[in-house]
């Protein structure tokens, strides 16, 4: 059987720590093995899904020539060439970039976002009259998906105006998980560290390719995912369950499965954050984080899930905004640093492709930096190909002004300028016109068979019952009778979920942002509302819920059942192991409740594996 087969990667992990110099190989492996048994079980396997599996679409995006000079004559070509022209990538991409302006080659770095529900009149201004190179959708635009699909295919027609008719990258935030920037029907998926914990690279795979499938069907082209950071700072918040757990090999084979899976379905994956977010708890969208490690475990730690995602030619990559004093006392942020973009990324590593800064507008760069245009000079020097503001700068902003500026005065800036350009524009080459991209104009009409992605559906649930893991196991599992279960939590899906197995209820709802002051008023609730039921199933997500739970050990002791739901990150519920049951679900996707609800009735069994240590 298929998932059975899957379970030797388990084996192949260890080997790979091992022996890194048969990362590759180790990796072939895996997908010869998942690939050959999905397809063996699969009664809808897509066809253009198995062609694309024979070929390296990574590779084919990457690969580009903007670290040579080649020193064509621009003379020999036609003067209206423009994106589409039948001339190969290379010599297209070199040719249009030494023949932008300076306005038109600054333009094509950047990438802005846009507030409202549909793109402002200054945004429209910049792709239009400026050639904007890219577009960020954030997740306070995205309720209506028909708007955003219709947003975008009006951006794209405004960009195909300008005379070199250079398509826009169009990029969002689809990581699964909480980290979905893309709103309205489109799938809560369960997440990273729920993949972690079934530990199947098939999973990552299918995950993103659904995830991805979603999106493409608006028009997007790029996705900031999948996010490697290692879970290693277990008070963290920022990352948390978008990570694919501890273990830094397995987040590398995770993080090619799901890059390949996303490129499949004609989505560009993006390996989040260079050089790594994991060991730190402070958010760089507050502060810049400085996180500790010396050199050597930034090698053997950090490093290493980007190194598997470089040698399976991943096409971009994000450079986070993070310090390393350790490494470079002076304390600047990768993302503003030409040592770890220029001499780790791209000369220790063999990094080719893109790399695309973190959102400019946080504090984590600004602050050292020491006001936005800066940071935004400072990033075109360290060698960043892109840059992000999550807002649409001014036409006459300073991150604009100051940097034309220099493009005018300082030859070296402006030679940088040039190649990210390159770059850009020939990737950007190779994926419209060498892969199956995503609809340059997507069709509102398709969506709402598209979205939510009917065999995804089916594929999250079975993914979330490989993840349920058991913690402590009571008198478990809990079949149907007549015992009176009492349910807390916040999730429609949860209690949903749970009164299809469980006739005899009562239900305590709390809200998911709970806070200090209802926590307390739950505290006193709970007693009264759970005196006379058998069965106490509780939701645990962050620290208040945790005190909810936390208040219900005194009934556990009077002999009720007490079973936890860990629902986000299983850390809190560690020191939960005097309750009767306690199952990590690592995720408040609908998925993962009706998964959490099949394990502890009885009808599936738990197969996952908690991916990070217990301290």
């Amino acid at each position: 059987m298929f998932f059975s087969k899957c379970k030797n990667e388990n084996s192949l992990y260890n080997f790979c720590s091992k022996k890194n110099f048969l990362k590759k190989i180790s990796l072939a492996i895996i997908f010869s093995l998942c690939n050959f048994s999905f397809a063996q079980n699969s009664t809808k396997l897509n066809s253009s899904v198995q062609k694309n599996r024979n070929e390296n679409l990574m590779r084919t995006v990457s690969h580009n020539s903007a670290d040579i000079e080649l020193n064509l004559d621009l003379s020999k070509y036609p003067d209206d060439i423009n994106f589409w022209s039948d001339i190969p990538n290379a010599e297209l991409a070199y040719v249009i970039a030494h023949r932008m302006t300076d306005e038109e080659l600054l333009s094509q770095m950047l990438m802005f976002g846009w507030a409202g529900a549909e793109p402002s009149d200054l945004l429209n201004s910049w792709v239009q009259d400026r050639g904007l190179g890219s577009v960020k959708v954030f997740g306070w635009n995205t309720d209506n998906t028909y708007l955003v699909a219709k947003s975008i295919n009006e951006l794209q027609k405004k960009a195909q105006t300008r005379r070199f008719k250079i398509p826009l990258f169009v990029a969002t935030d689809q990581e699964g998980g909480w980290i979905r920037h893309v709103k309205g029907s489109t799938s809560i998926t369960p997440g990273n560290l729920s993949i972690g914990a079934g530990g199947y690279p098939i999973d990552s795979y299918w995950s993103a390719f659904y995830i991805s499938r979603e999106i493409a069907a608006l028009g997007i082209n790029l996705n900031f995912a999948p996010t490697v950071d290692l879970f290693t700072d277990q008070k963290s918040t920022i990352i948390g369950t978008r990570s694919f757990g501890e273990d830094a090999e397995k987040a590398g084979v995770l993080g090619v499965a799901f890059a390949s899976g996303s490129m499949a379905a004609g989505i560009i994956p993006t390996a989040k954050h260079f050089p790594g977010h994991g060991d730190t708890a402070n958010d760089s969208h507050v502060y810049l984080p400085a996180i500790q490690a010396d050199f050597e475990t930034f090698q053997n730690r950090e490093l290493v899930p980007f190194k598997y995602l470089i040698d399976a030619d991943v096409p971009a990559i994000m450079s986070g905004h993070l310090s390393f004093p350790k490494i470079r006392p002076n304390g600047e942020p990768a993302s503003l640093s030409e040592y770890f973009l220029q001499e780790i990324l791209r000369g220790q590593l063999g990094y080719k492709g893109l790399i695309i800064t973190d959102d400019m507008m946080m504090n984590g760069d600004t602050l050292y930096a020491g006001s936005l245009k800066n940071a935004f000079r400072m990033a075109i020097e360290a060698g960043n190909d892109i840059v992000i503001s999550s807002t649409t700068a001014q036409l006459d902003e300073g991150l604009w002004t100051s940097n034309i500026y220099r493009m005018q005065t300082n030859e070296e800036f402006r030679a940088k300028v040039v190649k990210a350009v390159r770059r850009v524009i020939e990737i950007k080459l190779n994926y419209f016109k060498n892969t199956k991209p995503a609809p340059l104009y997507p069709d509102v009409k398709t969506l709402d068979e598209l979205i939510p992605d009917k065999e995804g559906q089916k594929f999250f649930f079975d993914q979330a019952c490989r993840s349920i893991t058991v913690y402590k196991q009571g008198e478990f599992p809990y079949t149907p009778s007549d015992k009176k279960v009492l349910l807390a939590g916040s999730e429609p899906a949860f209690f949903s979920e749970m009164k299809k197995r469980y006739s005899n209820t009562v239900d305590f709802r709390m809200n998911y942002n709970i806070g200090p002051n209802e926590s307390q008023y739950c505290i006193e609730q709970f007693p009264g509302r759970a005196w006379d039921s058998d069965v106490i199933i509780i939701c645990v997500w962050d620290k208040w819920s945790y005190r909810v739970a936390e208040s219900l050990k005194p009934l556990q002791e009077k002999g009720k059942k007490i079973v936890v739901f860990s629902i986000m990150s299983p850390v809190l519920s560690f020191d939960l192991d005097w309750a009767d049951t306690v199952l990590f679900g690592y995720s408040y996707s609908p998925f993962s409740f009706e998964a959490l609800a099949a394990v502890v009735s009885g009808q599936v069994p738990a197969g996952g594996k908690l991916p990070i240590s217990v301290k």
